[in-house]
């Protein structure tokens, strides 16, 4: 459907999708998920018009961060990558919400941590430069007392989240968007 709110990224968000569960998880939102397995930041800009705005959304989130830290992609790369996603998308429609994922923590990338932490802030950072740009900071529900992954909420691989991993990221996000897209409805 045209003007929903679409969602874009990684396997992290494709997996969402996984038995409705994307389009429950935001109900009564109108929702599509246009997730990709193993993409990166620069898949997104690159498909940007054919996955996301021939949907003339009317918000978009994002997640990715995640597969380009392990290629060894560097957080300006990844930010500067961004930063043209939200460019683009506000060159089509100047209103459009973009809710940017912190990247989130697993078990399979701890040594990445400190980068992803970074790279959060700086998405953090860029998100409070603009009041149609929200920041989702889906990391730190996700970590346990001592500043770990909770082991439950990733499925063997210790990256991919299981469905304990999508309940705290439907509770973290539904905070976020529903009230906001509510109105747009």
């Amino acid at each position: 459907p045209k003007r929903a709110l679409v969602g874009v990224g990684s396997s992290s968000m494709r997996f969402w999708s996984v038995g409705n569960r994307f389009a429950n998880d935001f109900a009564p939102i109108t929702t599509v998920n246009r997730g990709f397995g193993g993409s990166v930041m620069n898949d997104v800009a690159y498909f940007l018009e054919s996955a996301v705005l021939t949907l003339e959304p009317r918000a978009v989130m994002i997640y990715e961060g995640d597969n380009d830290l392990a290629r060894g992609i560097s957080q300006a790369a990844i930010v500067s990558s961004l930063e043209g996603i939200i460019e683009q998308l506000h060159f089509r429609d100047s209103e459009i919400r973009v809710y940017i994922f912190s990247i989130k923590p697993s078990l399979a990338r701890m040594s990445l941590w400190p980068s992803m932490q970074a790279v959060n802030r700086s998405y953090k950072s860029l998100a409070d430069g603009d009041d149609r740009v929200f920041y989702v900071d889906i990391a730190t529900a996700m970590l346990n007392d001592a500043g770990l992954p909770d082991p439950n909420l990733f499925i063997d691989d210790g990256l991919h989240l299981s469905a304990a991993g999508y309940d705290v990221w439907r509770q973290v996000v539904r905070e976020i968007v529903v009230p906001t897209e509510s109105p747009f409805e």
